[in-house]
């Protein structure tokens, strides 16, 4: 796991232990938390809720985002752009299908799959929209993830009502004097707590999380477009450089003939 996925476990686990801390320091007994019918009522009928909000392909794949959103990732814009410098090189001197071995090693299937299609010798319109339209269905797929978790942050908090009122509702049916009453009530606020928790911790960061990569990794497919369609053309490394460092950040720009 990379820096990004520790951050966030360390992000969580910061959240759940303020939310306890702040509990116990109030006088509060962090076994009051121990409510697996809370837990059953917020993630359960979360889970259900998406089921049926959504189909199941969209669900596997915003779990799989989840579950690789802290793993390893492509090489930086930083070091794309000298990499495209030296595939101009070396398409000038031994042509497209030489550049197409060297992305075979890289750490980039959309990188592999648009030199391949470069060097396949179809005319440079039909890469450009091939490349463009898997690059669409990508960037769609990507926000639809992102879409998924944050519809379960707005059905966690609901349905931890849902968990409160039926806590007072069994708090009530054996109501028989003041006994017991507070703590039946404390107890019922829990799913209460899951459900704005799990929105607010895990839920909408994970969608900001996958929305923010999703965005880093458009611009990625959309520098590789103009990458290679820069090596169709034959362009000189000076050229590609030129036309491809607008992608990075300025302070970025003068180094890039020193890192080529």
């Amino acid at each position: 796991m990379r820096t990004a996925g520790w951050l966030s476990a360390v992000g969580l686990v910061a959240g759940i232990a303020v939310v306890g801390w702040a509990h116990v320091s109030m006088g509060g007994d962090l076994r009051l938390f121990a409510q697996p019918e809370a837990v059953a009522v917020v993630f359960g009928g979360t889970l259900a809720a998406l089921l049926i909000s959504f189909p199941w392909d969209a669900l596997k794949t915003a779990f799989i985002s989840v579950v690789t959103v802290g793993g390893r990732q492509p090489a930086p814009l930083e070091l794309l752009v000298p990499a495209f410098m030296s595939y101009a090189r070396t398409a000038r001197r031994q042509g497209l299908a030489a550049v197409e071995q060297e992305a075979d090693r890289a750490n980039d299937a959309y990188l592999v799959r648009a030199l391949t299609l470069s060097a396949s010798g179809l005319p440079i319109e039909i890469v450009r929209e091939t490349l463009e339209i898997e690059a669409r269905v990508t960037a769609d797929r990507d926000e639809e993830s992102a879409h998924v978790l944050e519809a379960a942050a707005g059905y966690a908090p609901t349905l931890g009502i849902v968990g409160a009122v039926l806590g007072l509702m069994r708090v009530m049916q054996h109501f028989n004097g003041t006994t017991g009453i507070g703590s039946g009530i404390a107890a019922a606020f829990v799913a209460t707590i899951y459900g704005v928790g799990a929105a607010n911790l895990i839920f909408l960061p994970l969608a900001t999380r996958l929305r923010a990569r999703g965005r880093t990794a458009m611009v990625r497919r959309d520098l590789v477009i103009h990458g290679v369609l820069a090596l169709r053309e034959g362009a000189t490394p000076g050229v590609v450089e030129e036309r491809l460092s607008g992608y990075l950040k300025p302070a970025r720009h003068v180094s890039l003939s020193e890192v080529a």
